[in-house]
């Protein structure tokens, strides 16, 4: 089973969605969970993964297991010196039981030279995913993200997560 996670902020409050497949290539959900978070940090510039990981964990509490593999919306590394980013600090989180995929949409500065980042170009889009990982090597990684069902460049699971995190809130 693998878990794709997303997180929605509006105003002090956060909505943090899962998404469960049964494999990568799964066009639809196993299940999915949401959690609302009513209190989160403040934005802080270089270390965004302060407000976002105590989402990501508390939407994993409510799996009945850990997921083989965890996707996260952004980055596990960030530039050529590999500085952890949300998906290597929901890694160590994790004490490192299960690989963390991080899909990103938008470049960083510098991603085009950094070795930890592989560019997948999914259906007719010239526009690529940025694709980071932990725990597996980012080449089997982003083979997996390749693999997944949609024809467009988000894979059609990411899209519904996204959408499920933005949805209104819904009670548990």
């Amino acid at each position: 089973m693998i878990a794709i996670l997303d997180v929605h902020y509006q105003g002090q409050t956060a909505q943090a969605a899962c998404i469960t497949a049964s494999s990568w290539s799964s066009p639809a959900a196993l299940h999915h969970y949401i959690a609302h978070i009513d209190a989160i940090q403040d934005y802080e510039p270089g270390a965004f993964y302060k407000r976002e990981l105590p989402c990501l964990l508390r939407v994993l509490q409510a799996l009945p297991s850990l997921p083989q593999a965890i996707v996260i919306d952004g980055y596990v590394w960030l530039g050529d010196e590999k500085r952890a980013g949300l998906g290597a600090h929901l890694y160590q989180a994790l004490d490192g039981a299960a690989p963390v995929i991080g899909v990103a949409k938008t470049a960083f500065h510098g991603v085009a030279s950094c070795p930890d980042v592989v560019q997948v170009r999914r259906g007719q889009s010239q526009r690529p995913l940025f694709v980071t990982a932990i725990g597996v090597s980012p080449q089997v990684a982003s083979a997996w993200v390749a693999s997944m069902a949609g024809a467009h460049r988000i894979p059609s699971l990411l899209t519904l997560t996204d959408q499920l995190s933005r949805s209104a809130r819904l009670e548990p």
